[in-house]
């Protein structure tokens, strides 16, 4: 539960952002802020005179108490009190064989990225699973995960409105009949988001720093290339959503910048697990999960020597990539280009 001390040393402008329906309180008690976005909300209260309090009929320490009420109420509402996950613990369960997992614990904290990388068939998309739904020794692998240290509530692990976990794969089709701005205001007032427009624009001009072909907001959702929606939908979950995991199951080939990808997703301080099989990927991050036979064999951290490995690659990628480009403007290739 949020206490009005907590909230008193932030600044309203960082009020706003955190909870942008704080506006709404704001404007029914008739408290004018526009031009105190930088005061801390103790300084904002505390700059009325006398004569103020008296004119106005402000009452400081209701404000106060109504205001901790009613944040406290919408964060309930909006189920936000639920989805606030600044680390995920995995706990050590077995392999298809059933022999224990070579590792104890495993703790991700949000704003990393963590690979997973193994064969085919190794159980790749079962540790995604088991990240999912917050295992609780209750599927094949018998491993367990914490969320903020704690096992998770049941009713976020069985919920089929799970708001905690994003998933992103090379398979996303649209099939409603609503252009990208249309989509986007949907999912934006879903979220009571208050400057919507504002929103909308920077997840379009995300998504279009992503995309290999540029689109606009009046485009139909349906008439997006598979590189164009999987764009889309990564902007939209790093700017949007209020999902605090990620979980990307093999986008290598997803036709879209995958670096500017990741790091638009930890910019938003979003926890990110991705299997893959590209080199690439797997040394941007910080760790990778090393699965065998349905189990984790290792946890390598990436370190220096495989950031200069990662730097030629990118080097690589930049090569190609070029020759893609220019392959689709119908120019010749050469050694040279």
């Amino acid at each position: 539960m949020i206490k009005i001390k907590e909230l008193e040393k932030q600044k309203i402008r960082e009020l706003e952002n955190k909870y942008p329906f704080i506006l709404s309180f704001f404007e029914n008690n008739k408290l004018d802020v526009e031009d105190f976005k930088d005061y801390s909300l103790e300084e904002y209260l505390n700059h009325f005179t006398a004569e103020d309090l008296e004119e106005w009929a402000i009452d400081i320490d209701k404000i106060k108490a109504d205001l901790e009420l009613y944040l406290n109420q919408m964060i309930e509402f909006l189920g936000l009190d639920k989805e606030r996950v600044d680390s995920i613990t995995i706990l050590a369960g077995k392999d298809k064989s059933g022999n224990p997992e070579n590792f104890t614990e495993l703790v991700i904290k949000k704003s990393e990225i963590i690979s997973i990388v193994g064969p085919t068939g190794s159980g790749k998309s079962r540790l995604l699973a088991d990240i999912e739904w917050a295992a609780n020794k209750d599927t094949p692998t018998g491993r367990t995960i914490l969320l903020n240290g704690e096992k998770a509530d049941p009713s976020l692990r069985f919920s089929t409105s799970n708001k905690l976990v994003a998933q992103l794969s090379q398979n996303m089709n649209f099939v409603m009949d609503l252009t990208v701005r249309e989509f986007l205001e949907l999912h934006a007032k879903s979220r009571m988001i208050e400057n919507e427009e504002e929103v909308i624009e920077k997840i379009i001009s995300a998504a279009n720093e992503l995309a290999g072909e540029k689109f606009d907001l009046d485009t139909p959702i349906t008439r997006l290339s598979g590189g164009q929606s999987r764009a889309l939908m990564i902007a939209d979950t790093a700017i949007l959503s209020t999902s605090p995991i990620v979980l990307i199951d093999e986008i290598e080939n997803a036709g879209i910048d995958r670096k500017r990808a990741l790091n638009l997703l930890v910019s938003e301080e979003k926890i990110v697990l991705m299997a893959t099989h590209d080199p690439s990927l797997a040394l941007i991050a910080d760790k990778r999960i090393v699965i065998k036979n349905g189990g984790i064999h290792k946890i390598i951290e990436t370190d220096k020597e495989e950031k200069a490995v990662l730097a030629e690659l990118e080097k690589m990628d930049e090569l190609i990539n070029n020759m893609r480009a220019k392959l689709r403007r119908g120019e010749k290739i050469s050694l040279d280009s």
